[in-house]
């Protein structure tokens, strides 16, 4: 077989045949690098007995060229990179919760600090009995105990307005 020098310059029209008929107009040098990479792999693995060298070169550069492609196209669906107009439409996350806290903390006037922390953390945080019962370091008994008495009391509030 020739130098791969030689190769080169023979099947340079080739990787440049097989970059059009593939449709690439971005990146075309990284391509033609990824047919210069599949040109020498197809004079490595090539066997002589199997056919002609130019029919296993083409099949195996447009090959590396269309697995390169679907891996820029999985690169490019996986890492959107959304226009300028988007991140100005977006809302202040954290406005609207200290919204939602002053408007809850309104209604926890009458109600104990511990059944105010019972509260806050179930609406606002979301969480559960045993991890408000972590996070304040009770039992989960304990946080069951402030929710009935919150709840006791907001009732109350409630058929009073």
């Amino acid at each position: 077989m020739e130098s791969f020098e030689e190769l080169v310059v023979q099947y340079k029209p080739m990787i440049h045949k097989i970059i059009n008929s593939l449709h690439i107009y971005k990146n075309q040098e990284e391509f033609y690098q990824t047919g210069l990479i599949g040109l020498w792999e197809a004079s490595q693995s090539f066997d002589e007995r199997k056919g002609k060298f130019s029919n296993y070169a083409y099949t195996y550069m447009k090959g590396k060229m269309l697995s390169q492609l679907t891996k820029d196209q999985h690169f490019t669906e996986s890492h959107v990179h959304p226009q300028e107009e988007y991140w100005e439409t977006i809302e202040d996350q954290n406005l609207s919760l200290f919204l939602e806290s002053e408007t809850l903390q309104t209604y926890c006037q009458g109600l104990t600090e511990k059944e105010a922390i019972w509260v806050m953390a179930s609406s606002i945080g979301q969480l559960t009995i045993k991890e408000i019962a972590a996070r304040e370091r009770v039992t989960p008994s304990a946080v069951k105990q402030w929710r009935s008495g919150a709840l006791r009391k907001l009732k109350e509030q409630i058929q009073k307005s």
